[in-house]
């Protein structure tokens, strides 16, 4: 979601049986040609978590349901844009990768095990940073609303 100056991105890490992680390599912005994860806003009408899904989807065809947050990244573009970004582990349903992957975004997408990205010079920081420091996700404890006062539609609380 980019609501003028605040922008909320989702990002999300599926691992298969093997323990490869699936990554992808866009065709654009500040990560043309970096291994990272499937990404991109929160649309209006969704949860983060729902969104990460549909990006995962999107750019790669594989579905999955979310396990947890492992990550959050913020930060402020040239002064004036906060930009964030939560990331999720997702255990994909399947792991079979889309043949129509949307070209003018995506390059290319593949699982690779976490030996070889952190040896490629065109992995992407965060890639790395989770390599080396991911803990246990914070998990989906409730979907129940704090009250009606508040008028959600969806409500999800992960801890």
């Amino acid at each position: 979601m980019k609501r003028d100056k605040v922008w909320l991105g989702v990002s999300g890490l599926v691992i298969n049986e093997q323990g490869e992680w699936l990554v992808v390599t866009k065709q654009y912005g500040g990560m043309k040609g970096m291994w990272s994860f499937p990404a991109g806003f929160v649309d209006n009408g969704e949860t983060a978590d729902q969104a990460v899904l549909r990006e995962i989807y999107e750019e790669t065809g594989i579905e999955g349901s979310v396990e947890g947050v492992i990550g959050l990244r913020t930060g402020v573009i040239k002064d004036i844009i906060s930009d964030n970004m939560i990331i999720f582990l997702v255990r994909p349903a399947h792991t079979t990768i889309r043949q129509d992957i949307p070209d003018e975004e995506i390059e290319d997408v593949q699982f690779r095990s976490t030996y070889d990205l952190y040896q490629d010079d065109h992995c992407s920081p965060m890639v790395r940073a989770l390599i080396d420091e991911m803990q246990a996700p914070l998990r989906l404890k409730s979907m129940t609303s704090p009250g009606p006062q508040f008028n959600y539609t969806h409500y999800h609380l992960f801890l």
